[in-house]
């Protein structure tokens, strides 16, 4: 059994017995981004399992099959095992966001998806978003919904964001800061940190979690007209 890391159109193939790291300095170099570990993520083989490790010290990064049905938030030493065959990675260094695939070419798991709610609010958990709270959500992710091939994108700021929208940049943050509670109250980890670095760390997470979950998609991008690029 292997897996294949797919990152910015290129696949890197790891099988038994092997592993590969991804960083700064590593065996998949992700970017010469200061803000990046040297060696941030590990794909390795134990226990007749393929594992994520984070053996970084302060990034985390945010884990999600393809269906969106499981989610996982990877801090600092912590793994998750790779049983579905087509799952992504998404984490964010600095003002850059990254993404890539993970594929096992023969999973020990398989999904059976859902059908995600329709209509006006979308409901994860517990909570449901308004429609304002998700157009916030569609303007944070965008760079990512547009982008066609995994790789890295640099988040919009919390002016940027407004500015997209068509809102105050106090607005925007009153509503950044309610979507962020309303997870946070349903168990979403990683969107609260220390005091100089909540507003790019919470955003940061907020997206990728957004992605993870299914919140939104590409279909969403109507939500903010015919402007983005």
């Amino acid at each position: 059994m292997a897996v294949v890391v797919e990152f910015c159109g290129e696949q890197y193939v790891v099988g038994p017995g092997q592993t590969l790291t991804i960083g700064r300095e590593a065996d998949l170099v992700i970017d010469d981004n200061p803000f990046l570990h040297r060696r941030f993520l590990q794909i390795v083989e134990q226990g007749g399992l393929w594992w994520v490790v984070n053996i970084g010290s302060q990034l985390a990064a945010t884990f999600a099959d393809e269906a969106g049905m499981v989610q996982a938030w990877l801090g600092p030493g912590a793994r998750i095992p790779i049983v579905f065959a087509r799952s992504t990675v998404w984490f964010t260094a600095g003002p850059t966001t990254y993404e890539l695939d993970v594929n096992c070419d023969d999973p020990p798991f398989t999904v059976v998806p859902t059908e995600h709610p329709i209509a006006g609010s979308t409901t994860t958990g517990q909570a449901s978003l308004t429609p304002e709270q998700r157009m916030l959500l569609v303007a944070l992710a965008e760079p990512m919904l547009r982008r066609h091939v995994r790789g890295a994108v640099n988040a919009p700021s919390s002016a940027e964001a407004a500015a997209r929208l068509g809102w105050t940049v106090t607005k925007f943050n009153r509503k950044l800061d309610n979507v962020c509670l309303k997870l946070e109250r349903m168990g979403v980890r990683g969107l609260h940190g220390g005091p100089e670095r909540l507003a790019r760390d919470r955003k940061s997470r907020l997206v990728e979690y957004a992605l993870a979950a299914r919140l939104v998609g590409d279909e969403d991008l109507t939500l903010l007209g015919d402007s983005g690029t």
